[in-house]
């Protein structure tokens, strides 16, 4: 049982990591959620199909809503705040601002006078390229840069947060890259694994980036890769186990793994030898792109969250077995 009670908003809910975190709300008898978010025209209603909730508002009516009666959705325990606009390669900074930090302003202050338990999506993309660390335990923030129209929307929300004194009492997340179920409708967002897949499918090969650092061979540029239901275990530890941990947190394995290795995992679980090529990168990645990326977790660890990371390729099995080849969602 979870020790989570009463009603539970998620924002995003609709996403990839927002529905993961509801199914995981299900699986643990919980349904009094209110769900948010922009279904707009993609496939994301999908998601919502399989899961169990009280209710669902389009993301600018509650906003507006909440504005207006801070009470017309009734009290709250627990808000995860996952939604936002993901895209790396958004150009729109108005669209960011207003969504990934207006937005957060507003939930952050508003659930802090509801006395609710607030959890919201940081990023990694705010570490920019690494230079100044991965730490999640400094607080000198000012000194990071992120790459990054959506990493720096996000940073701007830990900056404001940090400066108004509320990370004491609220819990950011930063989620290294997250992969697994529910992320069909990201388009470009979505994972190396779900992406290869298809094209496994078409061309029975896959296709990689060629490094343009000399200090990385192609495909041996590396990552945190993160399997969605790990993601969604750590996110909801703060509200069931770690109520009073406050600030922000390194979400990953703390595994850094190359690109083909996640690949040849992705040919294992199809039963295929890999077959891979290079290709060059696009110009609007160039400059912009993470060569190596590792969650330090060292302070989730120290919050008392003690389970074990699903291996790389135990979790590129169970997505690509369970969920890609017989087309399921979470909670099917």
């Amino acid at each position: 049982m979870s020790n989570l009670h009463g009603r539970i908003l998620v924002t995003g809910g609709a996403g990839f990591i927002g529905s993961a975190l509801v199914a995981a709300l299900n699986q643990r008898g919980l349904t009094q959620i209110v769900i948010t978010d922009f279904l707009g025209s993609d496939e994301k209603w999908r998601n919502l199909v399989p899961l169990k909730f009280a209710d669902y508002v389009e993301a600018g009516d509650f906003r507006s809503r909440i504005a207006q009666n801070p009470a017309a959705f009734g009290h709250f325990t627990a808000v995860f705040h996952l939604g936002a606009c993901s895209a790396t390669t958004e150009k729109n900074a108005s669209y960011l601002i207003d969504n990934n930090f207006n937005v957060t302003k507003e939930l952050a202050a508003w659930a802090l006078t509801q006395k609710a338990r607030f959890i919201y999506a940081s990023s990694a993309a705010t570490y920019g390229d690494g230079a100044q660390g991965m730490d999640d335990r400094s607080t000198d923030l000012a000194l990071l840069r992120p790459l990054n129209m959506y990493g720096y929307s996000k940073h701007l929300f830990d900056l404001h947060a940090q400066q108004m004194g509320w990370l004491d009492r609220i819990v950011g997340v930063k989620y290294f890259n997250v992969f697994g179920p529910n992320e069909d409708h990201k388009g470009d967002m979505r994972s190396l694994v779900n992406k290869a897949y298809r094209q496994i499918l078409t061309t029975g090969q896959v296709a990689l980036f060629k490094s343009r650092h000399p200090d990385y061979k192609d495909g041996e540029q590396k990552r945190d890769f993160l399997y969605v239901k790990d993601a969604v275990e750590m996110t909801l530890h703060f509200a069931e186990k770690a109520p009073n941990a406050g600030g922000l947190y390194n979400l990953g394995s703390g595994e850094a793994n190359t690109w083909l290795t996640l690949t040849r995992a992705i040919f294992s679980a199809l039963g295929r030898e890999p077959k891979i090529e290079f290709i060059d990168m696009p110009e609007v990645l160039r400059g912009k792109y993470q060569y190596f990326t590792q969650a330090d977790i060292t302070k989730l660890r120290s919050t008392g969250y003690d389970r074990a990371m699903t291996p790389l390729t135990d979790a590129v099995k169970d997505y690509v077995q369970g969920y890609l080849i017989p087309a399921k969602k979470l909670g099917d």
